[in-house]
């Protein structure tokens, strides 16, 4: 095993900087597994928020002020390196998805939080797609949507991608995608969007509700601004149901709900990761490796294609220039991840 200065860990050091740091290597508890990270992939939104020095980043409190340093990553895949006495599931060597992990060489997780597949089958660098894509699905199953209903997905970052996808995979007819800038329209039509929208121009309600007979089913708001939920309710049919995805970091904006929400029936349905069972999946409500277990089915079925939502692979190495475009580019690749291999 490494020794305990052997690991190295992407850590924002101050706003807007970035640095690779050696850390030290964490022997498994009997109840942990080490594992040694291949890919992991940026969450743009979240990364961002924590490197800008946001302090509205937890579901639980807002924090007074922004203190460094800050650590990220949260999903990734590797290989089992060590195993804590009392784990059954996975043995070293064993190709695994790490959920709440970090941009680090070598990452020691709970036993619950590493899901075994089968490299021949799915690449690294799909895998460590995996816990991130389970944020989409959660929120697509909370709309309960049915095969033939018309769904929105508004904002078309790495989870507005992906609920296209599972969206497309599900049944949904049509989707529409929508995202003020082209580019990222372009990506969610070649991943399976029956149609892509700018939400900014004047006329976009009206054209939604002219291609589902009068309103969308099912939409899954990803932008977390007020604007996208206004918009996103002005598409509405009857009794539809928004899955609300997106992190609302600026609270300030207001929703007409008695005409917007009460009068047409919508259902407004909290999203966030951390709503869903930690154990017994049920209809509409599965646990995170559940999650993770169904995107691997689509991997390995054909049914989802990763590759055509990446769009660039770089270097642990890189992270300072990396992040710094992270921290200004508004262009940002929708998703960029990090090869370990050769990071010593």
């Amino acid at each position: 095993m490494p020794s305990q200065n052997a690991n190295r860990q992407i850590v924002f050091t101050q706003k807007n900087r970035a640095e690779l740091s050696d850390c030290p290597y964490e022997p498994p508890k009997e109840d942990e597994v080490v594992v040694e990270t291949l890919y992991s992939t940026i969450s743009n939104g979240t990364e961002r928020a924590n490197l800008t020095g946001d302090t509205n980043i937890s579901i639980y409190a807002e924090l007074k002020e922004a203190t460094f340093p800050r650590t990220a990553g949260y999903s990734a895949s590797g290989r089992v390196a060590e195993v804590g006495s009392n784990v059954t599931s996975v043995r070293p060597g064993d190709a695994v998805v790490l959920s709440w992990s970090k941009h680090k060489k070598f990452n020691t997780l709970e036993e619950k939080n590493v899901v075994k597949f089968d490299p021949a089958k799915i690449s690294f660098a799909d895998a460590a797609l995996c816990h991130i894509g389970t944020f989409s699905m959660a929120a697509l199953r909370k709309t309960g949507l049915e095969i033939g209903e018309s769904i929105l997905v508004m904002g078309l970052g790495i989870l507005g991608q992906q609920a296209v996808m599972f969206a497309h995979a599900a049944g949904a007819v049509p989707v529409i995608a929508a995202d003020p800038l082209p580019e990222r329209r372009e990506k969610a039509a070649a991943l399976g969007a029956d149609c892509t929208l700018d939400p900014t121009r004047s006329d976009f309600a009206e054209r939604v509700k002219a291609m589902t007979s009068g309103g969308v089913n099912a939409a899954i708001e990803v932008t977390g601004l007020g604007s996208g939920l206004n918009e996103c309710l002005d598409c509405m049919a009857r009794f539809g149901r928004i899955a609300l995805l997106g992190c609302t970091r600026d609270k300030n904006f207001t929703v007409d709900y008695y005409r917007k929400v009460h009068g047409p029936g919508v259902s407004l349905i909290g999203a966030h990761t951390a709503a869903r069972p930690q154990a017994d999946s049920s209809r509409g409500f599965f646990t995170q490796r559940d999650d993770i277990s169904s995107i691997l089915k689509l991997l390995e079925h054909k049914r989802i294609d990763y590759s055509a939502l990446r769009d660039r692979i770089c270097s642990p190495a890189d992270c300072s220039e990396i992040y710094r475009s992270l921290a200004e580019d508004k262009d940002f690749p929708v998703c960029v991840q990090f090869s370990w291999e050769g990071i010593k």
